[in-house]
């Protein structure tokens, strides 16, 4: 099979002058190097494409793929993660992970509370605060967390993350209006553990990989899941596997969540216990990160004992199949 890979280069983005943080999401060209490495070790060919530029250049010059793996997160509006997929979709070549519905409307964490509670999940109960009239009408207990609405990879998460008064909420809401332009997410806090939950497969074949704690070891600066300590993993975080009737309690809200958006071929789902020891929904990564050193789905992988090439190639057998 010949499959392209689209993608959008780290690397390419700090060279015109984008921060650290602002490229985040993007992929390092280590990541593209091993998923290429393992798509050709299960006997696949493989092009290297590109964003949707490079993507769209080339769709007009006539060139085709029997599939596109596609890990793509855009950069420009609200619906980013969609762009590269639409495009796909539109020229009728088949991709790995999900449809652009599905990423444009993950991607927002407040559309999708909304309906990971329609669905009957627990998720804490929240606000969107887009200007000083939404601030003021804030109605939920201290203390609450804040975050970018439609952000990964923590981009806006660090020690003032929790505001625990109306002035701290006020100075948090102000500060990621001006970092990120975009709604922010209040939500009232979870003060327990942190789990996040890996998925493969879609539909009725979706099935848990496993699930694992992010635990924030104790001479973190940040006794948060923020940026920097997923940065600085290796010193900042421990992940422990989960096992036994915790475990599957987090995979059954987990694989709620995944078959009730319409999650395809893999991905992850995060949740936290609230004070009674309950796992609320977070939220879901329909397009995770997959590198493979320091990207949470790899790591679930190996603490499964899952090796990255099979990981890749669960994701594209699922493709596979519903195509």
């Amino acid at each position: 099979m010949h499959v392209g890979i689209t993608y959008d280069l780290k690397e390419s983005y700090q060279q015109m002058g984008y921060s650290d943080e602002q490229a985040a999401e993007f992929d390092a060209i280590d990541t593209i190097d091993a998923i290429e490495q393992s798509l050709q070790l299960l006997g696949h060919t493989t092009d290297r494409v590109g964003g949707i530029t490079a993507l769209a250049t080339r769709l007009v010059a006539g060139e085709r793929w029997d599939m596109v793996f596609n890990i793509a997160e855009g950069y420009h509006g609200a619906a980013r993660e969609s762009q590269v997929p639409a495009l796909l979709d539109a020229y009728r070549i088949p991709y790995t992970f999900s449809d652009p519905a599905v990423l444009g409307l993950c991607l927002s964490k407040s559309l999708t509370k909304r309906v990971a509670r329609d669905l009957g999940l627990p998720t804490a109960d929240f606000a969107v605060v887009r200007d000083e009239a939404d601030l003021a009408q804030v109605e939920l207990k201290y203390p609450v967390f804040v975050k970018p609405d439609a952000e990964g990879t923590s981009k806006g998460i660090d020690d003032r993350s929790i505001a625990t008064s109306p002035a701290e909420l006020e100075s948090a809401c102000r500060r990621l209006w001006r970092k990120f332009d975009q709604p922010v997410l209040v939500e009232e806090f979870l003060p327990g553990r942190e789990f996040t939950v890996g998925i493969l497969g879609t539909g009725r074949a979706a099935r848990c990989l496993g699930a694992m704690e992010v635990l924030i070891v104790t001479d973190a600066t940040e006794d948060v899941y923020s940026y920097d300590n997923k940065m600085n993993y290796q010193e900042n975080v421990r992940y422990v596997s989960l096992e036994g009737s915790l475990r599957e309690t987090c995979c059954q809200h987990a694989l709620r969540a995944w078959q009730g958006l319409g999650c395809r071929d893999g991905g992850r789902v995060d949740l936290r216990m609230d004070a009674e020891g309950i796992p609320n929904f977070l939220e879901v990564n329909p397009l995770a990160g997959l590198n493979p050193k320091h990207s949470d789905l790899p790591i679930l992988a190996r603490l499964q004992q899952m090796p990255y090439e099979t990981l890749i190639e669960e994701i594209v057998k699922s493709a596979r199949v519903r195509i």
